[in-house]
């Protein structure tokens, strides 16, 4: 349940520690803060950590229940932050998203992770080597996850824009297979990462707002950058779906288009087979005066004949593209 927990103090980690049991009082002692990262706990494994932080119930069934989608909300002098994690694997093009939720006090933050993506061990490790911005607070760990998992938001996107410009190329290939269930499956990860990026733009925007408990105003610049890239990246998958149905459009029209010139050669090549299959039907009814009956040259002339007009008939088709 609990994967790291530990107490920070003048930015130097002081204690790592098994039982949450009395680390808010040490933290304190040590005019710092305590940190405690979860996983996926239970109701019952988390009683432990709402009574020696004080925790609202309500933030507390979200946190163990998850499925929340991102957002900021205030309890007292308590930030609960709920953020999605997203982690793209390109060999399956799919999105594979998590929660992660975050406990802001005076003196403590928690982290609840649920899913596999996202991970935040080394957000911890990284954080610890800059002892300065350690030193400012809890706030400073909350700057460092909402960071991550924004960097994490843009190097998806790139790797889906990157499957787009593909399916684009696709598109116009002759040689490539019609790329629509590729493009059905884009859309459907990208309207899935729209869920997680969108809702994050207001709630970092909210919490580089003025007055925000527990955010030292010195890292307001911090938040406000993340934030921009957040919105940035937002941007960028709300465009996503605009490109993946031109693309879909495109390659409707492209099918339609070959279905149309495959009807064509088809019309010419039956056209032409019809001149030679209407006179042989015409000769084929055995009357007993037919032209050039008793001819010696009628046979050859009439196959001279169906020569000629295939012939004309193909060279037409082939001026006007139907060939």
């Amino acid at each position: 349940m609990i994967v790291d927990c530990a107490v920070y103090g003048e930015g130097h980690r002081l204690e790592r520690h098994r039982e949450v049991t009395g680390v808010r009082a040490e933290a304190a002692a040590a005019r710092g803060f305590a940190w405690v990262g979860l996983v996926e706990p239970t109701m019952q494994e988390f009683d432990a950590i709402r009574r020696e932080f004080d925790l609202h119930e309500l933030a507390v069934e979200d946190a163990v229940g998850a499925h929340q989608r991102p957002k900021l909300e205030i309890y007292g002098d308590t930030l609960f932050l709920v953020l999605k994690t997203v982690r793209y694997l390109e060999a399956e093009e799919r999105l594979e998203i998590g929660e992660v939720m975050v406990f802001v006090g005076t003196d403590f933050v928690i982290t609840v992770r649920h899913g596999e993506a996202g991970g935040l061990g080394d957000v911890r490790e990284q954080l610890e080597q800059q002892q300065e911005l350690l030193a400012i607070g809890p706030g400073a760990a909350l700057h460092a996850i909402v960071d991550r998992i924004v960097d994490a938001y843009t190097l998806v996107a790139e790797s889906i824009h990157e499957a787009i410009d593909e399916v684009e190329a696709d598109v116009f290939s002759p040689q490539s297979p019609s790329p629509v269930e590729r493009i059905y499956r884009l859309r459907r990860e990208a309207l899935e990462f729209s869920r997680a990026a969108g809702p994050l733009r207001p709630a970092l925007r909210e919490l580089t707002a003025p007055g925000v408990p527990n955010i030292d105003p010195q890292l307001i610049p911090y938040l406000r950058d993340v934030a921009d890239n957040a919105d940035r990246v937002g941007d960028q998958v709300d465009g996503f779906g605009t490109l993946l149905a031109g693309a879909l459009q495109a390659t409707l029209t492209q099918v339609s288009v070959r279905q149309n010139e495959d009807m064509r050669r088809i019309s010419a090549w039956v056209a032409i087979i019809a001149v030679p299959t209407a006179v042989a039907g015409i000769y084929g009814m055995n009357f007993e005066h037919m032209p050039e009956l008793e001819w010696r040259f009628g046979y050859p002339a009439v196959l001279l004949l169906i020569l000629a007009v295939c012939t004309g008939l193909y060279v037409r088709f082939r001026r006007v593209g139907w060939l």
